[in-house]
């Protein structure tokens, strides 16, 4: 099973979001958050983190990239633990069984996002539509070595 990972190419995440994900933390997009919010009302960073910003499950900070990496059963189930726990901490899940129950959907909906290679990265573009929060997810594949050309020739003196 493949799950996206966090990563982090320069330090922008550090300026654009309130509070980044480290490198390296499984993510979800998130984008339950902000369900609930007037989303053309956010500002700034806020704004930054409902636009683009896939949700790192360690630091519950936001991150502009991730990579599609492999996932063990074991890891899969504790951060879907982690999720449910936040559903009901943050979030006011009804109950831990409701809570288990979308945490399950929400890690499923996500380990769809990932049918790619492993490491591929992915971003996420998120805007207010007419039934609520309207997601993308855009794909950007590792380079095949075929695709790089021949920067110098070994030849035999």
């Amino acid at each position: 099973m493949k799950f996206p990972k966090t990563i982090r190419l320069d330090s922008s995440d550090l300026n654009v979001f309130e509070r980044a994900a480290e490198p390296g933390e499984w993510a979800v997009p998130g984008t339950f958050e902000f369900v609930d919010l007037d989303a053309d009302a956010l500002t700034g960073k806020a704004r930054q983190a409902f636009g683009r910003g896939w949700l790192g499950l360690d630091s519950l900070g936001r991150s502009t990239l991730v990579e599609v990496r492999g996932i063990d059963e074991a890891a899969y189930e504790h951060l879907i633990r982690r999720l449910a726990a936040l559903f009901v901490e943050r979030f006011g899940a009804p109950d831990v069984l409701e809570a288990a129950r979308a945490a399950r959907e929400e890690a499923a909906h996500t380990a769809e996002l990932c049918a790619h290679k492993v490491h591929t990265l992915l971003t996420i573009e998120r805007e207010p539509g007419p039934d609520g929060v309207v997601e993308r997810i855009r794909v950007i594949r590792p380079p095949r070595a075929e695709d790089h050309a021949r920067i110098w020739t070994i030849v035999e003196d």
